[in-house]
């Protein structure tokens, strides 16, 4: 029996076999998705308060809807309207969240490591929705349920991720999960973008900055998003992005026919990935979309639920 984690901060510290429970625990709430009446009564009586400190539409709404269809309450902290902006420190802030009696926080913030700092002076569960540029875990979950779906399995897949790679938090927990399950990754980028170090990341990882040979026989294909405002740093302009590592039709011929297009949203069409790419029936954007309700309903059903790990599923019954 999986013995339950006390927060999820990350991917790195997880096992391959707790990150394979996730995802089969994420199943029956992919199928939930299609049911007309989505709402179930699994958390009711919970509180599950959101402590966003960085800007976020999708993750948050995604956390928000996930909380609601598992029957929890939400409180919500605006970071532009927090009393961080008048100077009160960050435990400050979440301490008078938890005083409010939640039985999780959901926390994204800009600060590296800010989660585990939480996590150590709070007893109630702490899901990390994304810190600094260190890692987003359940956007990475999300994105192997996805693949798991399409491709049929996880080990040994060539994997490709493109763009910013230096500052995205979303690479570093793939590379992390991916790289449990045997893939190659392969990471290409503008120079100032690809981490000098890659050995220490995961095994099988190899740095180029050929789009053409980092694309050549790829199973998958992560674009990433580009801060629109480092697409100038140093002095790149976004034409010379466009020319040198946008995902376009005629790149992606190079990967396998069957090949996936992941992008963690939102995208910038016609920088980072050709509208062609984008829409076309390679692309699984919008099944990233729905699988990332299906994992953050796993993961609160497994913090917040209280049942044990072999207990019935909820969206089965």
């Amino acid at each position: 029996m999986l013995e339950r984690l006390p927060h999820l901060l990350g991917i790195e510290s997880l096992s391959r076999e707790q990150i394979e429970f996730f995802l089969d625990q994420a199943k029956p709430f992919q199928e939930f998705q299609l049911y007309p009446l989505k709402k179930l009564a699994t958390l009711r009586g919970k509180t599950v308060a959101l402590a966003f400190f960085e800007p976020s539409t999708r993750t948050r709404i995604s956390f928000t809807t996930a909380a609601s269809r598992l029957g929890a309450d939400t409180m919500a902290l605006q970071a532009e309207a927090s009393s961080l902006k008048k100077g009160e420190s960050l435990m400050d802030t979440v301490r008078t969240l938890e005083a409010m009696k939640p039985d999780a926080i959901v926390m994204r913030h800009s600060s590296s490591g800010a989660p585990h700092f939480v996590a150590e002076r709070l007893e109630i569960p702490v899901l990390n929705a994304g810190d600094g540029t260190h890692e987003h875990p359940t956007q990475a979950l999300l994105d192997a349920l996805t693949i798991r779906d399409r491709a049929g399995r996880l080990e040994s897949l060539n994997v490709t991720i493109l763009g910013d790679i230096l500052h995205s938090r979303v690479a570093r927990s793939n590379i992390h999960l991916l790289g449990k399950f045997g893939a190659r990754i392969t990471l290409c980028g503008p120079s100032m973008w690809v981490p000098r170090e890659v050995e220490g990341l995961a095994p099988q990882v190899r740095r180029t900055f050929s789009v053409d040979r980092a694309l050549e026989g790829a199973d998958v294909v992560m674009t990433l998003r580009v801060q629109t405002e480092r697409i100038h740093e140093p002095a790149l302009a976004p034409d010379e992005y466009i020319a040198g590592y946008q995902l376009t039709p005629e790149r992606l011929r190079r990967a396998k026919p069957d090949a996936l297009v992941m992008h963690p949203g939102p995208m910038i069409r016609g920088l980072e990935i050709d509208p062609a790419v984008a829409d076309g029936p390679q692309s699984c954007v919008l099944e990233q979309v729905t699988n990332g309700l299906a994992v953050r309903m796993a993961l609160l059903y497994h913090l917040v639920g209280g049942p044990p790990a072999d207990a019935p599923h909820p969206a089965k019954d």
